[in-house]
Parts: structure tokens; sequence; C-alpha cells
């Protein structure tokens, strides 16, 4: 994994306890090709301890492997590889590609190595500790979609309510009930006597 801090130029590299990381490290070959090129490690802020060496036919005493890092030159590309095998927490820290000349050191990049604690595989299998999770997961938001769909049917029946006894008042107001319309006097001696009074 890399990541690139810009204000420092720094790129952080993270890797896993027993894992491996590489790093490419970029040059003008037709500028840099002859160069001494070194893999070394930040022990103080003006010091760089080398790790390793880009090995040349004229300087065979370089080392181009120390332990479990090893770094290879592709002069053609003008890319430099170091590679770190079977990582450790005390590799973490400040490393650069440089360039040695006559003297002169040029740093090519900075590279803060970053090692992460190895995650152990539990005992319990894939299969059901996936479905350990989702059954997790859905139980909480369960309890929450119940209360907002209860909320969203409560909140409709009401409104509901509110409008037939809305539009039964209003129907009340225009046309009076039946029983108002149809009360007529009826006189005790009954309908007969009713009709000949009133005629």
């Amino acid at each position: 994994l890399l990541a690139s801090c810009a204000s420092e130029n720094v790129t952080v590299v993270y890797g896993v306890e027993g894992g491996t990381i590489s790093v490419n490290c970029t040059y003008n070959p037709w500028q840099q090709r002859w160069r001494e090129k070194s893999w070394c490690r930040q022990v103080e802020e003006s010091k760089c301890q080398r790790v390793v060496s880009a090995r040349r036919f004229w300087l065979p005493f370089l080392r181009n492997r120390n332990g479990t890092t090893f770094i290879r030159d592709d002069i053609h590309q003008g890319i430099l590889t170091v590679t770190m095998e079977q990582l450790q927490k005390q590799d973490a820290g400040l490393y650069q590609c440089i360039t040695d000349f006559l003297g002169e050191t040029n740093s090519l990049r900075k590279v803060q190595v970053e090692v992460l604690t190895a995650i152990l595989e539990t005992q319990m299998p894939e299969e059901p500790r996936a479905v350990q999770s989702i059954s997790r997961i859905p139980s909480g938001a369960n309890f929450t979609l119940f209360y907002i769909l209860a909320g969203f049917l409560g909140a409709k029946l009401v409104v509901a309510v509110l409008i037939f006894l809305i539009g039964n008042s209003r129907k009340s107001k225009k046309n009076p009930s039946l029983t108002e319309q149809q009360v007529l006097p009826f006189p005790r001696d009954g309908i007969n006597s009713f009709w000949e009074s009133s005629a």
C-alpha cells in the first residue's frame, strides 16, 4: 500500500509482518546511469545509513543484498527497485533511494516504511462468521425500520381520520339532516283529522 505525503515529499509504504514490499525509485538513465545507487535508512536527521547498494562490475564490494533486503538497478529504464522480505516491526522507519557520485549524494525518493501487525485467522470458519455479522447488523436496523413504518402508518391514519371528520362536518352544514326536514306536526286524532282541520 502506498500513500504520498506531499508536504514532506515522503511516500508511505505499508507492509504486513512477514510480508514483502517493493519500492521503485526512478531516475534519468542518461544522467545517472553510471552513478552508485543505494537504499539507506535514516538514523539521524543528516545521516542515512546504507543498507544495500546496486552492484557495478567495477565495484564488486558493494552488497546488493543484505539479509532480507535486496536491490536491482535497471539502467536502461532508469528504475531502481528495492525489495524487503519477511518484514518485522523493527524494519519500520524512514528510508531513501540515493545516488552517489564523487562524494555528491542526491536523494531519488524518501520512503516511510510502516509495518502492520498481521491479522490472525480465527478458529471459526469463514461462512458462519459472515452469517453472524449479517444477523448482527440488521437487528438494530429492523427496530429502526419498524419504528419508521409504524410512525408513517400512524400519521396516515391520523390524516385519514381528520379528512373524514372535516368532510362530514361540511356535508352536515350544507344538507340538514333528514330528521330536521321530515318533522311534521301530527295531531292526536291521527292523520285524517289533521287533513280535515287543515282543509
